[in-house]
């Protein structure tokens, strides 16, 4: 069994939406000058976020619980049932956050399986310019099935 194993992240992406109170205005703004991209992918995001771009902008976004409870937990799940591909999070760096140790979670968890994370509007339009944007896209993670046979068989 190897160590890697390949997944592909299809055409059509699944994209979460993220932002701290400060940043949700210019989250929102950057949603709509990419409205015409965005349109085309399937999108999510935590609670307050999410209603936040549908009713301002008219596109579709699931929304999860708001951040502070369990909405970070909750993208950080689907990324683990292979159901988020990118991730566009507009994190305030000079705002205390009370639900810091989950955002800290959810990047960990993006950064193990290997999904685009997108932290301010800069890093987001070169994501959303990508040529990857309209691609198949394969990228290696840990097996972890081998990962978990290997530490039943050694503990």
């Amino acid at each position: 069994m190897e160590d890697k194993i390949t997944l592909t992240i299809e055409k059509q992406k699944n994209i979460a939406l993220i932002a701290h109170d400060g940043k949700k205005p210019v989250l929102i703004d950057w949603c709509e000058k990419n409205k015409d991209i965005l349109k085309n992918h399937n999108l999510c995001g935590t609670g307050t976020t999410a209603r936040m771009i549908s009713d301002r902008t008219g596109l579709t976004v699931k929304g999860y619980n708001s951040g502070p409870l369990g909405g970070d937990q909750q993208i950080g799940a689907k990324i683990v049932e292979g159901r988020i591909d990118l991730i566009i999070f507009f994190s305030d760096p000079l705002t205390a956050q009370p639900h810091d140790p989950d955002v800290k979670a959810l990047m960990r968890i993006a950064q193990v399986y290997d999904i685009p994370m997108a932290v301010n509007k800069a890093s987001a339009d070169f994501m959303i310019k990508s040529k990857f944007m309209d691609e198949y896209y394969d990228h290696d993670v840990i097996n972890f099935q081998k990962n978990i046979e290997n530490r039943a068989n050694t503990l």
